[in-house]
């Protein structure tokens, strides 16, 4: 069953000054729902995000789509996008200080119960929510999918509060097997509950019918797999339901 959802767009500061717009939704009339950051690819919070958004508010969730760019930037090149991106990683407080401040934000809204809090990432984004749970936010899960698995700060041992599920494509040429074998250790080592699923078949990007239009369009390797989408939709809403039902 799905909930008719509320919309609207929330301006925010982050602790740098950057000033940042989320979008916002939630099933109409909620109160005490749990809430749920939705970080975007490296394309910026897009209408791709804002739909993932309205998605969970469809299912009881009140849903945030972070800015993690300043003034909603959006572009479809991927120099562009690239560019911005790496303007997060110039300060290494920078990605965490925007996603607290987003979070904060969500937290304060009259719909959101502040004590069931989770967040999902996708791509670039599914590095913020990692970034922000290694912080030690007060986050009961983290999703990502087809996510940039580098840690600015690592896990440290009794610091990360959520349980992480991480949704992997095989085929990423972008973050290799390798580079999940890393993040696992780091998991492992810091003792925090995980769990990493591999698409057989399924490239960067996959979650995002787009993908392909955006690869051909920028030269660079993504890929949509419907049947992975599905899959890891599911298991991110499995995971969702375990914490914060």
């Amino acid at each position: 069953m799905t909930s008719a959802i509320q919309t609207r767009e929330i301006q925010y500061k982050a602790a740098d000054g950057t000033q940042l717009i989320g979008y916002f939704a939630a099933p109409e009339n909620s109160s005490g729902a749990a809430g749920i950051i939705v970080a975007p690819e490296w394309w910026g919070r897009n209408e791709y995000t804002e739909q993932r958004a309205r998605e969970l508010a469809e299912q009881g969730y009140a849903a945030f789509a972070i800015d993690m760019y300043g003034d909603k930037k959006v572009t479809t090149e991927a120099s562009q996008a690239n560019e911005w991106m790496m303007q997060t990683f110039a300060q290494p407080e920078t990605i965490v200080q925007r996603a607290t401040a987003a979070l904060d934000t969500l937290s304060a809204q009259p719909e959101v119960d502040a004590t069931r809090l989770a967040a999902i990432g996708f791509c670039y984004g599914g590095k913020v929510v990692l970034d922000l749970a290694r912080s030690g936010a007060n986050l009961k899960a983290v999703a990502t999918f087809h996510a940039n698995l580098s840690a600015q700060t690592p896990a440290q041992q009794g610091q990360v509060k959520a349980e992480i599920l991480v949704l992997h494509g095989e085929l990423d040429s972008m973050v290799t097997l390798d580079d999940v074998a890393q993040f696992k250790e780091e998991m492992f080592a810091a003792q925090v509950p995980h769990e990493v699923i591999i698409f057989e078949d399924a490239k960067h990007g996959f979650s995002n019918p787009q993908a392909d239009e955006r690869a051909k369009a920028n030269g660079v390797d993504l890929g949509y797999n419907a049947e992975a989408e599905e899959k890891s939709l599911a298991a991110m809403y499995e995971l969702l339901s375990r914490h914060l039902d």
